[in-house]
């Protein structure tokens, strides 16, 4: 399966799922009550991801929490927090979104909405996810 970065495209998928996502972290608000009140509906998989998230949030912040012990998720900025989340999930249930892609995707997004560590700190926590969770299920194949 492609990762296309047209319009409307997984690239922009990502990003809107980010926003939701933080949205709905500062209001306190439910991510279906968010998605509801968007007067454009988002993209199919912005939809997946943001509620794949939502759905795995403890799985994946006690997976995040793990690889990086020296900060806290409560201490990290709101934003670096949802694209680890977004990226997390990405990397534990979307094995057909090549792990590579999925690193470029946080880390520029990171990059764009983070502070000025955000791209190479979020790069380093999905990079260690990554080889547990994707070299794991590789040598569980052969």
């Amino acid at each position: 399966m492609s990762d296309p970065v047209a319009p409307g495209g997984r690239r922009e998928a990502r990003e809107r799922a980010v926003h939701l996502l933080y949205e709905a972290e500062v209001k306190s608000a439910r991510i279906a009550s968010v998605l509801a009140a968007q007067p454009i509906p988002p993209d199919p998989y912005a939809v997946e991801l943001a509620t794949g998230v939502d759905g795995e949030r403890v799985a994946l912040d006690d997976l995040l929490a793990e690889r990086s012990p020296d900060w806290p998720l409560d201490r990290m900025p709101s934003l670096d927090r949802t694209i680890l989340r977004v990226g997390a999930f990405e990397l534990v249930h979307r094995p057909d979104v090549p792990t590579e892609v999925v690193l470029s995707e946080a880390t520029d997004l990171a990059g764009r909405y983070g502070t000025d560590d955000s791209a190479r700190f979020v790069n380093g926590v999905l990079a260690a996810i990554a080889r547990e969770v994707r070299d794991h299920r590789r040598a569980g194949d052969s």
